[in-house]
């Protein structure tokens, strides 16, 4: 993955407000069986106050740089949070990643930074 790829721009206001981006069409490659793995990334964060918001399409080619990456769903999910974590420093974040079943298992894999309140959880 390369964070490089990410840009941003400064949050519009001081006041707290919530962004949530949905990207279903997240993919990487299983590191143990090659197959590709497909799944839905979720990010929910709060710019800190005079921070920034990561822009959307540098967000959708950094996703894609996961695509023949083999990796665990746990580290595709922890990776995230902390590429952007280190780089907006928001007052809080979640990523969720929901994968589709495989074998008759589905996985949903959350990552935190800061105090995420609790109805975001």
């Amino acid at each position: 993955m390369d964070p490089s790829l990410l840009e941003f721009f400064p949050s519009p206001s001081d006041s707290p407000f919530v962004i949530e981006h949905i990207a279903e069409e997240f993919t990487s490659v299983c590191p143990k069986t090659g197959h590709p793995d497909f799944g839905t990334v979720t990010i929910i964060y709060q710019p800190s106050r005079g921070g920034v918001c990561v822009e959307l399409k540098s967000l959708k080619m950094y996703y894609q740089a996961f695509r023949n990456k083999g990796i665990y769903y746990e580290a595709v999910t922890n990776t995230i949070r902390d590429d952007l974590a280190g780089a907006m420093k928001p007052a809080w974040l979640l990523v969720r990643t929901d994968w589709k079943g495989r074998g008759g298992i589905r996985s949903i894999i959350r990552a935190t930074h800061g105090d995420v309140p609790t109805h975001y959880r």
